[in-house]
């Protein structure tokens, strides 16, 4: 195992670490992480944390519909919907559909104690209506997105006014186990944050949908129009992710003057191309995240 330093982020009950490389580790974790909901998201960021060397000890898990593989980390120590009480959680995470969140809230407050932190991947869920059930508790509302599955998420995170730099730290360590973490200061921009990087996703599979539609209108047999926008999407994303050039700069490098890809650029960067169309998404769901949170 790499060696470890601690890095001053001690709170009672919790201690937790970073590997010499710089990486997020909760290897050194002592204290309890609730995990409250654990479907897609909440699997994602269990499995992320076991991959950072969490010990399943460490964790509670609540989840009335547990799949095999959850039920099987018992096995490792993981408690699974435990009758006995919770005394010393570092952090309880909430990870369940807003539609249940008012029962589940409901239920979570006994696991709150003072050094716990409240972190809520919730959509649409606000600092204020956390703060009304969870009084005088830290709490960090996160916005992440569907790539969190494989570990190339990224999630944006807001604090209320009690989190401490020890707990943001716990918290990002959390986070980060599913990818990138960004840190706002005010809350307003969620709704915008949502609507860019938490639905950006969907635009992206759109995108490969249309080109490959585009593809069998041009003649190309349907599966081999599917392939060719599949792969060219994904790999165009990976080299995106793996240069140091703006995304301006990388689109210039494969367009020659005159040639294919500049005559379809002309229609995509037309007055009525692809960025008025974006903006006016992006603006309807923002709009939408905004009607949602109430």
């Amino acid at each position: 195992m790499r060696a470890e330093k601690v890095l001053c982020m001690r709170r009672k009950d919790f201690v937790m670490t970073t590997s010499s490389s710089g990486a997020p580790s909760l290897a050194g974790l002592s204290g309890t992480i609730v995990l409250v909901g654990v479907g897609k998201m909440g699997g994602a960021l269990l499995e992320g944390w076991l991959a950072l060397g969490l010990d399943p000890k460490y964790v509670i898990a609540i989840e009335p519909q547990p799949t095999p593989e959850l039920t099987a980390l018992t096995k490792r120590g993981l408690r699974l919907n435990p009758i006995a009480a919770i005394v010393n959680a570092a952090a309880l995470v909430i990870a369940v559909k807003p539609q249940v969140a008012p029962m589940v809230m409901l239920s979570a407050k006994s696991y709150v104690k003072s050094q716990t932190v409240v972190l809520s991947i919730m959509a649409g869920t606000t600092l204020a209506v956390l703060e009304r059930e969870f009084i005088m508790t830290a709490i960090v509302r996160a916005m992440p997105n569907t790539p969190a599955s494989i570990g190339r998420g990224i999630t944006v995170a807001v604090p209320n006014k009690r989190v401490e730099p020890p707990q943001r730290q716990l918290v990002n360590a959390l986070l980060s186990a599913t990818g990138a973490v960004e840190w706002i200061d005010k809350e307003s921009f969620m709704d915008a944050v949502t609507a860019v990087s938490g639905s950006g996703p969907a635009y992206v599979f759109l995108l490969a949908e249309s080109l490959a539609r585009a593809g069998v209108a041009a003649g190309l047999p349907q599966d081999l129009a599917m392939k060719l926008a599949r792969e060219t999407v994904a790999g165009a994303g990976e080299l995106l992710n793996r240069s140091p050039l703006d995304p301006s700069v990388l689109r210039q490098n494969v367009t020659s003057p005159g040639g294919t890809t500049a005559a379809a650029l002309d229609v995509l960067m037309a007055s009525d191309g692809l960025d008025p169309l974006m903006q006016k998404a992006v603006a309807a769901a923002t709009r939408r995240s905004k009607e949602l949170a109430g």
